[in-house]
């Protein structure tokens, strides 16, 4: 056993430790968060996945909102996409390949009834692959519920970041903002973007999140980025890109701050026949609004302040998690 497993083993054991020790604190937490005396019962937390079928793009244009000290729009906090998970990436309410649905669940809507594909441009709604691209595509999705091969296997089976664009519409997130600096916080890896003017990396580094460097532009975050070491696929469907891939995002926030748009331009001569845009509405969830086990995993942090501290909790991912494709067989 390496020196890193070690560790990962120390940190996997403390963490039960410690949260054996306080769970009598967390289970306080819960109920002040959700405004209950201790002792009363908690009400059911608004799980589930709500999503809209349609939206309004957030136009570019000055920002009259708050501002950071050094000078950057204020947009901080907890956000989540609004119209779907990462099941599918051109049908984003239509599911996984082979996805059954539940007894008793209502049909699938027509496909003019659900929410729009998350490629923009072209206007069919699907990537542009080139051939051979667009037959990967299929073999993954063919085995995705039968995955034979460990590349049939969703990264995020194997707890591996979501990756660009991924990320965006896996779970909810917090933005925070330092000066020089926007971070992502997903629960499935941090990302950075830099507003410092620094270059890139050098080529020869390739990274889950990418290598980012973005500037402001009135109410839109300008972001270029490059070293993507492409392993992340964009949904449980199977689509990609090479590790050549140049993607330019924009972030646009509207002036209340409760609302945004990312489209971003993906070019990979070779995969894709063209460039193309993937547009992600997105919303913010505040202080009082009540949990949800898919857009905002949040809790109230307990303290003797009158403030409202939202705090994310670390997600512990387990291989097999169920609904990326199965990673392990039954013996016979």
């Amino acid at each position: 056993m390496n020196n890193q497993t070690n560790r990962r083993h120390l940190r996997s054991t403390a963490w039960v430790l410690c949260t054996l020790a306080l769970a009598p604190l967390a289970a306080f937490a819960q109920q002040y968060s959700q405004g209950q005396v201790p002792g009363q019962p908690i009400p059911a937390a608004g799980g589930g996945i709500s999503f809209e079928k349609t939206f309004e793009v957030v136009a570019a244009g000055k920002w009259t909102g708050p501002r950071l000290a050094d000078g950057q729009p204020d947009v901080q906090g907890h956000w989540s996409n609004t119209i779907s998970n990462h099941s599918n990436f051109t049908d984003p309410n239509g599911g996984a390949p082979g996805e059954q649905r539940r007894a008793g669940s209502p049909p699938l809507p027509p496909r003019a009834e659900r929410a729009p594909s998350r490629v923009s441009d072209p206007v069919d709604g699907q990537v542009p692959f080139q051939p051979w691209a667009a037959e990967k595509v299929k073999e993954f999705q063919k085995f995705f519920s039968n995955p034979i091969k460990p590349e049939y296997i969703e990264p995020l089976a194997r707890c591996a970041p979501a990756g660009v664009p991924k990320s965006l519409y896996w779970h909810g997130y917090e933005i925070r903002q330092y000066p020089g600096y926007v971070v992502f916080l997903f629960n499935s890896g941090t990302r950075i973007i830099h507003l410092d003017g620094k270059p890139h990396l050098p080529e020869n580094i390739k990274l889950w999140q990418a290598d980012s460097r973005g500037h402001w532009e009135g109410n839109t975050l300008v972001v270029d980025v490059t070293n993507n070491n492409s392993k992340a696929l964009f949904g449980r469907t199977g689509e990609f890109a090479s590790e050549n891939v140049h993607v330019t995002e924009r972030y646009t926030f509207d002036n209340s701050n409760k609302r945004y748009t990312y489209v971003a331009t993906f070019t990979d001569p070779t995969v894709y026949t063209r460039p193309f845009t993937v547009t992600i509405p997105a919303r913010r969830w505040v202080a009082g609004e009540k949990p949800n086990g898919w857009h905002f995993e949040t809790d109230l942090a307990v303290h003797d302040g009158k403030e409202k501290i939202l705090e994310r909790d670390e997600r512990i991912c387990t291989e097999n998690n169920g609904g990326f494709g199965v990673t392990a067989v039954t013996q016979k």
